[in-house]
């Protein structure tokens, strides 16, 4: 599986909706796509607008499963990208 980051812009009007579609990716994640996507992160934006939107990072086999899970889950999907690779920042420097 590789790392992929999704972007939700303006996606959920309040937390409540937030949670909701949560629940949905979960359901979708565990018991629809098990071998093919794994959700690892999600941060959360505060829009202009004052909706929600988010940064996800999920792993995967391909960019169409990402796709696939977010018809599933009836969430939004404004970017997938593959991520190749993390840069970490620590006492030792950039790794």
């Amino acid at each position: 599986m590789r790392d992929y980051l999704i972007l939700r812009r303006h996606a959920f009007q309040d937390d409540a909706a937030l949670e909701r579609a949560a629940s949905r990716s979960i359901r979708v994640c565990n018991e629809e796509m098990l071998d093919r996507v794994r959700w690892i992160r999600t941060y959360v934006c505060e829009e202009e607008d004052g909706t929600l939107g988010s940064v996800c990072i999920l792993q995967a086999v391909d960019g169409e499963a990402v796709h696939e899970h977010a018809r599933r889950a009836a969430l939004a999907c404004d970017a997938v990208l593959p991520i190749c690779r993390t840069v970490i920042i620590d006492e030792g420097g950039v790794r």
